[in-house]
């Protein structure tokens, strides 16, 4: 595969002819080269997605779908050869690289459908004296900044909402999945994307290509999916020349188990929030609050299923649980349960990093976590799962709210009527009410507090790269 530049169509070395390795997670070997892209490389990557920018927005809404359409066909043709891709350098398990390369692809499906659907509206003003028309237009030149934890669903989510609003993209991958990233940019050049419409420019100088961008007075969005900290540099970096933002940012996903909750389930939905991505997901459950009548056998029941859980390499199909994305994951994970341990917690399975090569932490639950433990703070981005006991409705609200992010939550009852008004009460941007999985390609997907701003996803996430024009018109 090509594992140069994509600008304007073309595969480029980087102009200081620089290149990065991108490691197999699982054994820490080199898989791949990669060219390391300048803030030159930015600023061209800029100038083409701005040249083709006029051409694509006037292009018709029918015909951009139709190449989102045969994108996704494409991209669900190939997808084994996707998900062994995503396996290799992220060191997900081929299962979940297999669900991811569907999800991702789904984007793709759902905008082709959606662009044609940027409606706007007219009225009559009260007064009498005009209409209000209103119009949607594209945005412009857009900024996408994705992380390693989805490499494809992450750009896709992006991606396939930018263009079917008519803007035009350029694409920041995480460096340390670089890979997927530029086979999506080959296969949406096969699909009859224009050249300089996506545009992928891998970088490991992240912070001063991206600024370079936002400085750019050309660049009128910016896309961003990572952690809050990252996302709070942006937001000022954004601020300068007030460029459009959109941010996807951390999460401290609370996960509360009442005692009337059918408990099999329960563990069902806790497996998919927790382990999903081995727990290397914004949306992954990172707290579990149990109602007291219940929570040793929910104890009990988990611990089971996350000790039965087979630890390997992705690309190994029997593997359930794949390596962490590098070293530096695998210390942050084994700090926090070390953390957590000295003060108290115990762990009923797991508990400390394996040995050998590889980014490996086995699945982990602790149970007797104290309510101020550092790891109820923090986000994990590991297969950890700490359990905190609660014995009231509103002590357990306050505890899920307790924390400066807000991106999902989620709630087993089976009382209706508490499960709504409990969902109602929990800061978050999504709840999934007895389910484990919220994310849905037709579904706003997004936080509240520090957890985001906007929406990717559904109706909300094509308007997102839109803006709104008022025409004031008598006829």
């Amino acid at each position: 595969m090509d594992t140069d530049l994509f600008i304007g169509g073309k595969w480029l070395p980087s102009s200081a002819g620089d290149r990065f390795d991108v490691l197999d997670p699982a054994t820490g070997t080199v898989i791949a080269s990669v060219a390391d892209g300048t803030t030159a490389d930015a600023l061209a990557a800029v100038e083409a997605a701005s040249s083709a920018a006029a051409a694509w927005a006037a292009t018709p809404p029918r015909v951009r779908a139709e190449h989102l359409r045969r994108a996704f066909e494409l991209m669900t043709a190939r997808a084994s050869s996707l998900a062994q891709l995503i396996s290799l350098e992220n060191g997900k398990a081929l299962a979940d690289a297999q669900g991811e390369v569907a999800y991702a692809a789904e984007f793709f499906r759902w905008y082709a459908e959606e662009a044609v659907r940027a409606f706007g509206s007219v009225a009559t003003a009260p007064s009498g004296a005009n209409r209000i028309l209103v119009v949607r237009q594209p945005v412009g030149v857009c900024v996408l900044v994705t992380p390693w934890n989805f490499p494809a669903a992450m750009a896709t989510r992006k991606i396939a909402p930018a263009l079917a609003a008519g803007c035009t993209v350029i694409l920041k991958p995480a460096s340390d999945t670089p890979l997927t990233a530029l086979a999506m940019a080959a296969l949406l050049a096969e699909a009859g994307i224009p050249p300089g419409v996506v545009n992928v420019l891998p970088s490991r100088s992240s912070g001063r290509v991206v600024s370079a961008m936002l400085h750019d007075p050309r660049v009128r969005k910016v896309s961003f999916t990572g952690s809050t900290e990252v996302g709070r540099l942006l937001l000022a970096e954004a601020a300068d020349n007030v460029v459009n933002t959109s941010m996807e940012l951390g999460g401290n996903a609370p996960f509360l188990v009442f005692a009337d909750a059918d408990l099999p389930a329960a563990v069902e939905g806790a497996m998919i929030a927790k382990m999903r991505n081995g727990g290397e997901a914004c949306t992954a459950a990172n707290r579990f609050y149990v109602e007291a009548p219940v929570a040793a056998e929910f104890a009990r029941l988990l611990s089971a299923r996350m000790a039965s859980l087979v630890v390997g390499p992705g690309t190994d199909p029997a593997t359930q649980v794949g390596p962490l994305v590098n070293p530096e994951a695998v210390d942050k994970v084994d700090s926090l349960v070390r953390s957590a341990l000295s003060a108290g917690a115990v762990a009923t399975t797991g508990g400390s990093r394996l040995s050998g090569a590889g980014c490996y932490y086995p699945p982990t639950v602790l149970t007797n976590v104290p309510p101020d433990a550092s790891i109820l703070r923090e986000e994990i981005f590991g297969p950890v799962a700490p359990i905190v006991t609660f014995t009231a409705e509103e002590e357990v609200i306050r505890l899920a709210n307790d924390t400066e992010y807000g991106l999902v939550a989620y709630v087993y009852t089976s009382d209706l009527a508490r499960g709504l008004r409990v969902s109602e009460a929990l800061e978050a941007g999504m709840v999934g009410l007895n389910r484990g999985l919220v994310s849905d390609p037709a579904a706003p997907f997004g936080g509240v507090k520090q957890s985001g701003i906007g929406r990717e996803g559904g109706h909300e996430g094509l308007l997102d790269y839109t803006e709104s024009k008022y025409i004031a018109v008598t006829w």
